[in-house]
Parts: C-alpha cells; structure tokens; sequence
C-alpha cells in the first residue's frame, strides 16, 4: 500500500488519548513507508496523525478546500498540500489517492466520509481496504446500529465484509496486509 487515507476528528477538545493512538498511527504508517492521505488539518486527530508522519519523517499528503485557509487550521508547514474549491472535490481527490482507507474517531465529517467510501465500495467503485481503528471501543455503538440496519433488512449481512474493524494500530496493519477484496453487487447479491 503506498498511500493510506486516515479520516479522524479537528477537534481539540477530545480525550487525549485518542490523539495519542493517533500521533502512534502516524508514525507507525511512516516507518512502514506508506504516505498519509489527509484532511489537512494541524488539530484533533488529523494534526495527531501529520505530527506522527513528521516525526518519522514520513510522506504526507494533504488535500483541503481553501476556505479553510482563512480560519487557519490547516498544516501547512509539512508535506504536499492540494487545495480544493469544495469539500466533494477534496474527498474525490483523497479517495482517488488512497489505496486504503482508515477510519479514526470522529464527528460528523468522519462518519460522513466512512460513510462515502463504504457506499462507494458498495457500488463497486473501488476494492479498497476500510477499516474502522475502533480506538477505546468509539464505534461500537456505530457498529451495533449497522447491525441494527442488517437485522430489519435495511442492508445485506454482506456489507459488514466491505469493511473490517481493529482495535489496535497491530490489529489494523495485520487486516490490511491480508486483505483479499470482496466483490460485491448490492443489486444483485
């Protein structure tokens, strides 16, 4: 995997020890040699992640729409760093970059882009790795209403195997160095 997509909260406020497992991962993906796909952004989990790369001096890649240049959140001081008119464009461009898609804690934005990648997939427009890093347990409750979804027949239990959850940064690398893509048709299957 050469570029590994990490999606996670810009919020400051958050436990501290998320931001830890994420300066981790940061580091982590350097010394494996993948570059980072990111949002961008010098806080939360985003800038725990960047600061992780830069530690290791590691390959970052930032995409971000430029209206966020004048609330001044962005990590601008390290690795390259495309700007975007709009936040589909800059997600287009994250998507198309990665080759693996991890899924920190977060708000709306991150549960927003989980979302698009695992539809995406869904509808067969990549076979990428998804995997939810489900640091302190954050997403079990999100796991728990997609099986809430599949028990009413919302979705197909077959959906649950275009995404994988870990729960350590081992737990994850171990899925996405054996990961065999899934095919499969929403309509049809």
């Amino acid at each position: 995997m050469k570029y590994i997509c990490v999606f996670g909260s810009s919020s400051e406020s958050i436990d501290r020890r998320y931001m830890a497992v994420a300066e981790e991962l940061g580091a982590f993906l350097a010394k494996k040699n993948c570059g980072v796909v990111y949002g961008a952004g010098k806080y939360g989990i985003m800038g725990a992640v960047s600061r992780g790369v830069m530690a290791e001096k590691g390959e970052l890649f930032g995409v971000s729409p430029d209206f966020f240049i004048d609330l001044d959140v962005l990590n601008r001081d390290y690795g390259e760093l495309v700007l975007t008119p709009t936040m589909r464009e800059r997600k287009a461009i994250m998507e198309d970059k990665a080759d693996a898609f991890i899924i920190c804690a977060g708000g709306i934005g991150t549960l927003e882009e989980f979302f698009e990648v695992i539809t995406l997939k869904q509808l067969g427009r990549h076979d990428k790795p998804i995997i939810i890093l489900n640091t302190l347990g954050f997403y079990d409750s999100m796991i728990d209403m997609m099986e809430q979804s599949v028990a009413q027949r919302f979705m197909s239990e077959k959906v649950h195997r275009l995404y994988s959850v870990a729960d350590t940064i081992d737990e994850m690398w171990d899925q996405l160095e054996n990961y065999k893509a899934f095919g499969y048709n929403k309509y049809r299957d």
